[in-house]
């Protein structure tokens, strides 16, 4: 096979680092692989332990330039050890992973030009399997990972005629120059939810996704990044990059995350949808926004509360919210939008909140240029040009006139 890089960000990850750095050169195929760190924090001497090991495990480090004062974020990591690489090849690789026996050379063999390889994931029983993952207590931890048993599950599980699905999480593996030429990672999307933008935008272009499940890697569920509740800081600085990221990906697809049950991205159609909202407040507002390119509020609701939400929001944001949050006095949603939805923000429950996010499949089922009403919206269409197509470059002016 061809020499590939191991790509890696840690944010004070030396824990994770130390079992799976060994993993990587103890099981690749090949034992000359690239490996490179992106230390983006260093809280629990990370740099100390590369540079003394680095030489032992043949590896490459960079360090955030700006370390202890802005993260990279988890994307932008993953983007400059990708630009540092020398092989033709790459695989994202997270910190709390351990390869498992030839899973690069397994992996290798289904890559072709517009393809993306993913190995399958053993995780300890902590969340549910869909069927995209294999669950199997080997360790909760990076100190109890049973690598002996590890190693025979492998061995067995490769010999019981490994199955192939179409489906994408990490570690996957690509060529690097196809990847550059899709632009990366957006960078509005920080820690959290960038892997799922990425697939969405590599499924618009054409890629397929594919997952041998001979090709073999032991999870420890999302530890390093802090989604597993075992750190309580760790934990709420992850629930708080989530939350943020999640209405970052809904600003930008119009849709929360969406996939086959084995992992294959699903793309909802994108539509430039404004609401027109009677009778809001603040929390609605704040609730509302993320699911629409606009919204207007009527002259019940008073402009100072609108900018006060603004205010309160914008450093969470890349978008510019003074674009999208507006006053229906001072504008003309008809004349603005392509599909505006009106409605009343009192009568609003969780039902048919569920149904507005369901609009935009809604319409592309069966919607036509008109003006309809469906439970408690007025739907008013004058054009269905769908946008998705322009969110595949994250450089496209469509895109970047709405960002800040």
């Amino acid at each position: 096979m061809e020499k590939i890089t191991f790509c890696i960000p840690s944010k004070s990850n030396l824990r994770y680092l130390k079992t799976c750095i060994p993993s990587i050169r103890e099981n690749a195929h090949r034992k000359d692989h690239d490996i490179i760190i992106f230390v983006d924090s260093d809280e629990d001497g990370t740099i100390e332990w590369l540079k003394q090991n680095k030489d032992q495990y043949n590896l490459k480090y960079h360090t955030n330039p700006d370390l202890g004062k802005k993260l990279f974020g988890i994307g932008k990591a993953y983007d400059y050890c990708i630009e540092k690489s020398t092989t033709d090849i790459f695989m994202i690789f997270h910190a709390d992973m351990m390869l498992g026996k030839d899973a690069d050379l397994k992996a290798f063999k289904h890559l072709k030009s517009k393809t993306v390889v993913c190995a399958t994931r053993i995780e300890p029983p902590l969340h549910p399997n869909n069927g995209e993952k294999i669950l199997k207590d080997l360790g909760m931890w990076p100190e109890d990972f049973d690598n002996e048993e590890f190693n025979k599950y492998v061995k067995y599980l490769s010999q019981n005629a490994p199955k192939i699905t179409n489906g994408i999480f990490a570690p996957w593996m690509m060529y690097k120059q196809e990847y550059l030429e899709l632009g990366g990672h957006d960078p509005i999307l920080k820690s959290c939810r960038e892997d799922s933008d990425v697939f969405n935008r590599m499924k618009l272009a054409g890629f397929e996704f594919i997952q041998p499940w001979s090709s073999l890697v032991y999870h420890l569920t999302g530890r390093g990044a802090g989604s597993f509740g075992g750190d309580e800081k760790r934990h709420e600085d992850w629930k708080n990059d989530m939350n943020n990221s999640t209405k970052e990906f809904i600003r930008k697809w119009g849709s929360n995350v969406k996939h086959t049950p084995l992992m294959e991205p699903i793309i909802s159609p994108k539509y430039n949808i404004a609401y027109v909202v009677n009778n809001c407040n603040l929390q609605l507002l704040e609730v509302l926004e993320p699911w629409c390119d606009r919204i207007y509020t009527n002259e019940t609701y008073k402009i100072g509360r609108m900018w006060d939400y603004v205010e309160m929001e914008q450093s969470n944001t890349s978008f510019n919210l003074s674009k999208r949050v507006l006053t229906i006095e001072h504008n003309d949603p008809i004349a603005e939008n392509n599909i505006v939805i009106e409605f009343d923000a009192t009568k609003l429950n969780q039902n048919n909140f569920q149904l507005l996010q369901q609009l935009p499949e809604i319409i592309q089922e069966s919607g036509e240029i008109g003006i309809f009403e469906l439970d408690i919206f007025k739907i008013e269409i004058s054009g269905m040009d769908r946008l998705e197509k322009y969110l595949i470059e994250i450089n496209s002016p469509y895109y970047q006139s709405q960002l800040l």
